[in-house]
């Protein structure tokens, strides 16, 4: 039964199904519902504050007394260069006057304080802490283990993997280049880590002994089934996800999301300073030339978060960070629950029709 591995067995949940951290559109709802399914909720965090990061858990809580995963950036704060930051405001200015918004000023802050986030995670308790955009150190990690927290890093290749299994992690999850949103890379450049999933979860396998969870690209039961093949102990789906009625995402970004095709997608730094895969837009292709001398996340993902929230509410996906990955165009819109179901259906019937094909060989 493709139901019982190690990933699933660890956690505590039906299925090796997890609904990826998505910090800005996935909501406590769907997290808990996807928790409630027999799957692992998730809950992206990285952009709030220790007292929004208490409220948003104690809503999953009051939904679901099942699993369900909080997830963090680990980022350093970069040098401000003030004269690059003006140059950029100054760049963003004609989008800003488009959408009616008034001259730019620069954020006081361009993140929350990763120590403190840290911290409300060990206060808070929550089954299982995943991160991306770094590692956690053996002591960090040491701290959530003690306190019951079950600890899945990112990778984007080997390297990374092995280096969070050498912290301590439980479970590594990798990364392939078909992944929508923000790469993980966190050891080589974003170039030579553009591994695809297929590529990516064997090699991880056979380097860590830890469970691997595959994600990048996945969208249905084939995709699920595919995975556990190449020895993965279980999934990570995002874009799949999004199109559920429980997510957080705006009306202009969920139907584009509904209507992109294969080839739609690219990978960007003009959003936020940081390599991230999303659908192919005019503020992507206004910045296609500039975006490697853009500042670093988070401090262009700071600059262009008023663009992003005005384009949302006037309806003007042209100039939204429209996440998703290479499989957008398999997104199914139906409700968290009934994707879950239908995954379930889908994986078993896949890997039925395997060992049907096997057999008969």
């Amino acid at each position: 039964m493709f139901s019982s591995t190690a990933v699933s067995e660890r956690i505590g949940i039906s299925y090796p199904i997890i609904q990826a951290p998505m910090a800005g559109a996935d909501t406590p709802e769907l997290a808990a519902t996807v928790s409630n399914a027999g799957g692992l909720g998730s809950l992206g965090l990285a952009r709030s504050s220790p007292e929004a990061m208490r409220k948003a858990i104690a809503e999953v809580r009051a939904r679901t007394s099942k699993p369900f995963n909080i997830n963090l950036f680990v980022i350093e704060l970069p040098h401000a260069d003030h004269d690059h930051i003006a140059r950029t405001m100054k760049l963003l200015q004609p989008i800003r006057n488009e959408l009616g918004l008034p001259p730019a000023v620069a954020p006081s802050n361009y993140a929350d304080d990763f120590s403190a986030q840290f911290e409300t995670l060990l206060e808070t308790k929550p089954p299982v802490a995943s991160f991306t955009f770094g590692i956690l150190n053996r002591a960090q990690i040491s701290a959530l283990r003690e306190r019951g927290i079950l600890v899945i890093g990112t990778a984007t290749t080997v390297a990374e993997a092995r280096a969070w299994e050498s912290a301590g992690a439980d479970m590594v999850c990798a990364q392939g280049s078909e992944a929508g949103a923000h790469r993980g890379t966190f050891l080589a450049d974003f170039e030579s880590s553009m591994i695809g999933t297929m590529a990516l979860v064997p090699q991880v396998v056979d380097a860590v002994r830890v469970p691997v969870i595959a994600a990048g690209g996945i969208m249905d039961g084939r995709g699920i089934a595919a995975a556990l093949m190449l020895g993965a102990a279980g999934v990570q789906m995002g874009t799949a996800f999004l199109a559920c009625p429980e997510s957080g995402i705006s009306a202009a970004w969920r139907d584009s999301l509904l209507h992109a095709r294969d080839d739609q997608t690219r990978v960007t730094r003009a959003f936020s300073g940081r390599p991230a895969r999303g659908v192919i837009n005019d503020f992507m292709e206004r910045f296609r030339e500039l975006e490697h001398d853009l500042p670093p996340y988070p401090i262009q993902n700071s600059l262009t978060t008023p663009i992003r929230q005005a384009a949302a509410k006037a309806n003007r996906p042209e100039f939204l960070s429209l996440w998703a990955g290479q499989g957008a165009s398999m997104a199914r819109a139906m409700p968290a629950a009934d994707l879950v179901v239908s995954l379930v259906q889908e994986t078993k019937a896949a890997l039925s029709s395997a060992a049907r094909s096997a057999a008969a060989d």
